[in-house]
Order: structure tokens, then sequence, then C-alpha cells
């Protein structure tokens, strides 16, 4: 029998720190559709509240693409079935919705317009979210 090695929190926290929060491969594929479709925009724009993935200046539309776990997708359910850790896990997710919730206000205060996709959904239905990113820049216009 294989020992597996025991993973602490702060072995936990310096790998997540590690981690590179700037283009994931989802962004990506939501940034280049919008870049064939004639759209410019910026990439982790840290001039606004968040630091949204894509920021269409020209529109004044924030695009986050967030992560089903980390920002609580049907996170009531999900809760439940976290196993290691899970009050730090509950402490953390439910932070980020606040921070998400606190951002979005924040952007509306100053003229712009917030948009989230799930990164699953991205993945599954580009040519959606791409409509619905057209829809608001449409209204713009």
């Amino acid at each position: 029998m294989k020992h597996r090695e025991l993973i602490t929190t702060p072995s936990i926290s310096k790998r997540m720190k590690a981690l590179s929060h700037k283009k994931s491969k989802v962004e990506s594929i939501l940034a280049k559709a919008l870049w064939h479709k004639g759209y410019r925009y910026r990439l982790n724009y840290d001039k606004l509240p968040g630091t949204p993935d894509i920021a269409i200046t020209k529109y004044k539309i924030a695009i986050f693409v967030d992560g089903e776990f980390w920002h609580g997708k049907d996170f009531e359910k999900s809760k439940e079935r976290l196993i290691n850790n899970k009050e730090y896990w509950i402490e953390k997710i439910e932070e980020n919705m606040q921070r998400d919730i606190k951002n979005d206000i924040l952007l509306k205060q100053i003229g712009w317009i917030p948009l989230h996709f799930w990164s699953k959904d991205v993945l599954k239905y580009t040519e959606y979210c791409i409509d619905e990113i057209e829809l608001f820049i449409e209204d713009f216009k």
C-alpha cells in the first residue's frame, strides 16, 4: 500500500499562489472569438474593479470568465460535497462570491456593464456567449 502525502493547508496555499491568474484557455477562447468578430479589448484590465478577464473599453463592458468551483456555481448544493477543509473552502468561496457582487456594483457605479460567464458554458456555448455580449454592444450604440 502506497503512502499518500498529507496535504496541509499551508501546502495548498503555496500551490494556489503559484498558479497564474492571467489568461486561461477558456478566456483565450472567448477573447479570440471576440477578436475575430472585430471587437478590440484589454485582457486582465486592472484599472477596473475586479480586474475583468476581458474589458471592451469602447462599450464599457467588463467580462469575467468564472470557474464554477471558485465562484460558487450552485454553491448551496456543491458545498455539501466538500470534504477536505470544508470550513475553509466555504468561507473562501463565499468571500469570492461577495467580492464579485461588490465589484459588479462598483463597475455599474462607474458606468460599466459587468458580464459573467461560467467557464464550462464558454467552452460548450462560445457562440451563445458572444451573442450575449453583442446584445449589450447593440444597446450601447
